[in-house]
């Protein structure tokens, strides 16, 4: 006999057990399947997010951050360390800590919310009326059916193979063996110059590694507005010291038993040759639908394998949804639980809303990278008028309080209306001062609003605000 839920999730990411979490606070009898394994076989929820992605990651950042503090800037505060060692088993094991912490979090709030959880891998296997039958194949060998009125697909990503390169995860990592590398590798190399590729460059070049980052594209963070663009890589090439060739072509990668050797073309033409002792491929993210079996009920995919999805998250069949990495858009955590969320309370026929323009970016190197909205480059090729207003953060007395008196803050506004159309970032805490840009976007704030809104004194905000007044060309402090 199969098991009845109102609602299944397929993935226990930040897409799927958000959305469990949100139905089943709805009232829904709700399931999540999940294959996600921690070092000793039990289930750990999250997703790549929360195991080998978002959260290890920051751990490591920020770890490698105090040491580089430690070694480079206490002097200046009058602090003497002496010489400075890293343990990197002690820095590794407490990035497990972590992920324990939160993955058992989830699990925790399963239980509280009574989401029946499934440890194992989700397809779908035939209709029965309106209802769909699941297959869960169980880490304990065991097989479930399972009986859905609303299945949830949320399968998330997985990383981008180099043609003709294995991944072992000892030589050649993707970003779970990025985030385990034993030992400080005299030579690294990082193939992409993506999210992943920055901070796990970052972190490894702190601690002591040659870092060398080898692009594809002719320039760097395309997405990104063009002028934090060329200041972040001014940072991380001349403070953080990395090496990063853009309009590279990745030739033959030969590993050998102890590094590797990467041939490539740069971006004048020339052959070149460089050997490392650990490689890092970050060429991007592909979806996971293959292990869904969609042909058994119909369910419609897209030339690049995603789930074809309108725009409230409804696949071509009846009571199916996908969310997350798995479907158009940005592949961002915090943007498949948004849609996590809605899903859940569109099932519950509520009417909520995800605003993809409103979606912010972060990367965590240092200083961060955050931003908004619309690009000026993209304002320009669109034809809209705007205006700009810009601020360093070094004339705000918090960020040299700091020591981080790196980059600017810069707003765009559009000309007539004066309504914000992006907010670009670049300098300390980053990924936490763009939030206020979202909450003025979601209420088609203008730069006159910010610009009359009390900040606290002194605070990195300021540079906000004093951006904001730039629009009108009126800044106090520059």
């Amino acid at each position: 006999m199969s098991q009845q839920f109102d609602v299944v999730v397929i993935g226990g990411g930040p897409g799927g057990y958000v959305a469990a979490i949100r139905a089943a606070q709805l009232g829904f009898k709700t399931a999540c399947i999940d294959a996600t394994s921690n070092a000793e076989g039990k289930q750990s929820l999250g997703g790549t997010c929360l195991n080998v992605g978002c959260i290890p990651s920051k751990a490591l950042l920020q770890s490698s951050e105090n040491f580089h503090h430690a070694a480079h800037s206490f002097a200046d505060h009058g602090i003497s360390t002496g010489t400075v060692k890293m343990d990197v088993a002690q820095m590794l094991k407490r990035k497990e800590e972590i992920i324990a912490k939160n993955t058992g979090g989830i699990a925790f709030l399963f239980r509280k919310n009574k989401v029946t959880s499934f440890h194992g891998t989700g397809a779908f296997k035939s209709k029965n009326g309106d209802k769909y039958v699941l297959e869960a194949k169980l880490a304990d060998g065991k097989t479930e059916l399972i009986e859905a009125s609303h299945v949830i697909v949320a399968t998330g990503s997985s990383v981008r193979q180099l043609p003709g390169v294995t991944i072992d995860n000892k030589l050649v990592l993707d970003n779970e063996g990025a985030l385990a590398i034993p030992a400080v590798p005299k030579r690294l190399g990082v193939i992409g110059a993506g999210v992943i590729g920055l901070e796990m460059g970052s972190v490894w070049k702190r601690l002591g590694s040659e870092v060398t980052v080898l692009e594809a594209m002719p320039t760097f963070l395309g997405a990104a507005d063009d002028q934090v663009a060329r200041e972040a890589l001014k940072f991380l090439t001349k403070d953080t010291g990395l090496v990063i060739n853009t309009g590279v072509k990745i030739g033959e990668i030969k590993v050998g038993k102890k590094d590797v050797t990467v041939n490539y073309v740069d971006a004048a033409g020339a052959e070149q040759k460089a050997v490392y002792d650990k490689l890092i491929v970050s060429i991007g993210r592909i979806p996971n639908t293959a292990g869904l079996n969609a042909d058994a009920v119909g369910l419609k995919l897209t030339e690049r394998g995603q789930v074809e999805v309108d725009d409230d998250c409804r696949t071509n069949l009846p009571n199916v949804w996908a969310v997350g990495d798995v479907v158009r858009g940005p592949m961002l955590a915090h943007k498949a639980s948004e849609e996590g969320v809605a899903v859940a309370e569109r099932i519950a026929g509520q009417h909520p809303h995800v605003d993809f323009n409103t979606v912010p970016w972060v990367i965590y190197t240092s200083p961060e990278i955050a931003w908004v909205g619309k690009t000026e480059q993209q304002l320009k090729a669109e034809g809209t008028e705007y205006k700009k207003g810009q601020f360093l953060f070094s004339a705000n007395g918090r960020a040299l309080a700091l020591g981080e008196a790196k980059g600017f803050v810069k707003m765009l506004a559009d000309k007539k209306t004066d309504r914000i159309l992006g907010v670009h970032i670049v300098g300390p805490f980053a990924s936490e001062l763009i939030s206020e840009a979202v909450v003025a976007m979601e209420f088609s704030a203008s730069s006159e609003d910010i610009a009359r809104i009390v900040h606290a004194h002194p605070s990195l905000s300021e540079a906000l605000h004093e951006a904001a007044l730039g629009c009108d060309g009126r800044t106090l402090h520059s």
